[in-house]
């Protein structure tokens, strides 16, 4: 298989700034280690579809002493996410992608059924497909792959609602793009998610 680049975006779990929609549920130091643990599932898993070049595109300090001790070492590269919206920050990391002149795979922290073997297969699908989608049950998307640029899969588009998969696809039909799609996967995002996390994935719900 050609290689492919995966970028991680991902934040730092910083109490109270991140997975803010299950601090009811968790408290501001759960919802934080929680962050933290799925991030380092995602990077893991990653690492181990050995499909090429693993970014960490970060935010909001590749600088902060979190990212020094998460050390990957040589295995991921470490970057900064740049100014902006979603849209913009994702554009920008997969725009640099593949200006280097490999296929990119963008995907965030919050699905752990992004494992090894599915991320091999959405790599596999872009050697004959232009994008890889792999959809969740929310209506957004865990991952998007790309081995052409276009800005209009990043512009306009209401991040964080069940629309964002919808307009996804539709922009890639108009832009004339072969497409490869996963069945929907799950998400953590809900205090309601925690239930099928603990049970699907144990080691991620830990104290």
């Amino acid at each position: 298989m050609n290689q492919t680049r995966i970028i991680v975006i991902a934040k730092e779990p910083r109490p109270g700034k991140v997975k803010t929609r299950l601090i009811p549920a968790l408290g501001e130091a759960g919802a934080a280690r929680l962050a933290d643990r799925m991030l380092r599932h995602t990077l893991a898993q990653a690492l181990d579809a050995n499909i090429g070049p693993v970014e960490l595109c970060v935010s909001p300090d590749p600088a902060a002493e979190y990212w020094q001790q998460l050390d990957p070492g040589d295995r991921a590269i470490l970057s900064s996410q740049a100014e902006g919206d979603l849209g913009h920050r994702m554009a920008e990391a997969a725009r640099h992608a593949l200006t280097a002149g490999l296929p990119v795979i963008l995907i965030g922290t919050d699905c752990p059924d992004l494992d090894a073997n599915r991320l091999k297969q959405m790599a596999g699908d872009l050697l004959n497909h232009d994008a890889c989608l792999c959809p969740v049950a929310d209506g957004g998307y865990a991952l998007l792959g790309l081995r052409r640029f276009s800005p209009a899969l990043f512009t306009d588009i209401p991040w964080s609602t069940e629309q964002v998969a919808a307009i996804t696809r539709q922009r890639l039909a108009a832009l004339g793009w072969r497409l490869a799609e996963s069945e929907t996967l799950n998400d953590v995002d809900e205090p309601a998610d925690l239930q099928r996390l603990a049970t699907d994935y144990p080691g991620l719900m830990m104290p």
